[in-house]
């Protein structure tokens, strides 16, 4: 079971702004006409019902957006790019992976079917010529290049949605239980480990339905990564209620109850504070019947067992309409798990749409380096890269912008001087 992946994304550029003008013969003055380019494609991640694993991730790791298409005359705009959409299963977690000491970010947590996700939007694309004409620049030469499309590395973390977790340790017979309880059928075999990958099952009685999950069990250091239960603890956690399982022929049962739980609460989320139901396993075992009262007592008197102590037998399907029972009656009286989030907005499918808060940095109009100075305002770099500045014309439109952008102020701000260099994109020029 692939239950965590790690991607790249990369959404779509934005077009460049056309730089035309009306040529027509019946046309007076016709004017520029350069249409804007099209806006980037955007790469959205998708909760589908149908899956409950990250294996179509296994070998698909890069998921890239198209660019928008340029602007062109006529005031023609260029076609967006198309958004890609990844398909995941409900309960997958997206974070963004950061080179800081932090090492991630979490950016959303998608639990229902259709829950779509933005995890890198498309670049706006470039203001075509046409864009600037004003009452007194009658012939703009200015275009706007594309913005960039957001690029992201993405740790993806499925926690299974389930309304039961199914724990003990190896070979105590949980996924016995989770077979003569429900639909699933998980291998099933006479000795530990059996269990390699979380099991998920639907739990009918009494025309009611529930999701249980099985996971493999657990060892003492599980929480600092022995065994194989520590790989699949997280399915624990947006569960509401624990069964836990206890072999009533192993001996000990208070010591394997507070193993258990003593590994739970070491792994970070506390799960040992989750309600639990303990049941003692293979009743069907003539030693098991013949102790029932001892093990009774010997639970009862060990720290955080509270409630009845059910006693089963999976193989013999004894005592399982009361398991059932207890079950759904501890869930009708637990509160449903609620996840918020920062910003979210419902189409009118219904559908919600999620989009993380981005925060951007301070805006820098411009910093010095040891050759001269570079401006870096965002959209003077994107006029800059769509306009021929070559064309003298266009360098004084260009200049005449600086000023409205705030970067001249900036500049003197940094100390420069008639004759130092600047840079701006690829164009190099002495201020004056």
């Amino acid at each position: 079971m692939i239950d965590r992946s790690y991607i790249h994304v990369t959404a779509g550029k934005g077009g460049r702004g056309a730089i035309a003008f009306r040529r027509e013969k019946f046309v007076p003055r016709g004017g520029p006409s350069g249409g804007d380019g099209g806006n980037g494609g955007s790469v959205i991640v998708r909760a589908d019902e149908g899956l409950n694993t990250l294996n179509s991730l296994r070998f698909k790791r890069i998921f890239k957006a198209d660019s928008g298409q340029l602007g062109g005359g006529s005031n023609k705009s260029g076609r967006d790019g198309a958004d890609i959409f990844i398909e995941v299963p409900p309960g997958t977690q997206i974070f963004e992976m950061l080179n800081d000491e932090d090492g991630s970010q979490f950016l959303g947590d998608l639990t229902d079917h259709g829950q779509e996700l933005v995890v890198a939007s498309g670049g706006i694309g470039g203001r075509g010529n046409a864009r600037f004409v004003t009452s007194v620049k009658r012939e703009p030469l200015l275009a706007e290049d594309g913005e960039e499309g957001e690029a992201r590395k993405l740790r993806l973390d499925l926690k299974l949605i389930a309304d039961i977790g199914i724990v003990g340790l190896p070979n105590a017979g949980k996924s016995s239980l989770i077979t003569a309880l429900s639909n699933a059928r998980p291998k099933i075999a006479d000795y530990p480990f059996t269990t390699l990958e979380p099991n998920l099952g639907v739990v009918e009685h009494r025309l009611k339905t529930l999701v249980a999950v099985d996971v493999p069990g657990l060892i003492e250091g599980a929480h600092e990564g022995l065994g194989l239960g520590h790989e699949f603890l997280r399915h624990l956690e947006r569960t509401r209620l624990l069964v836990h399982v206890i072999d009533g022929s192993e001996g000990e049962p208070g010591k394997r109850f507070s193993l258990i739980n003593s590994e739970l609460s070491q792994y970070g989320t506390d799960l040992s504070g989750k309600p639990q139901i303990i049941v003692v396993n293979k009743v069907d075992v003539p030693e098991v019947e013949l102790l029932e009262d001892e093990i009774a007592t010997e639970l009862r008197d060990t720290p955080g067992v509270a409630g009845e102590i059910l006693f089963i037998s999976a193989v013999a399907l004894s005592g399982l309409d009361t398991l059932k029972d207890r079950m759904f009656g501890e869930l009708d009286r637990l509160p449903a798990v609620k996840i918020t989030y920062d910003e979210e907005e419902e189409r009118s499918d219904g559908v919600r749409v999620l989009r993380p808060l981005d925060k951007k940095p301070e805006m820098v109009p411009a910093i010095r380096v040891q050759n001269g100075f570079v401006i870096t305002h965002p959209r003077a770099v994107r006029l800059a890269n769509g306009s021929d500045l070559d064309n003298w014309k266009t360098q004084i439109q260009m200049r005449e912008r600086l000023k409205t952008f705030g970067v001249n102020d900036a500049l003197l701000k940094l100390g420069i001087a008639s004759g130092d260099t600047v840079s701006l994109g690829e164009w190099d020029f002495e201020w004056e």
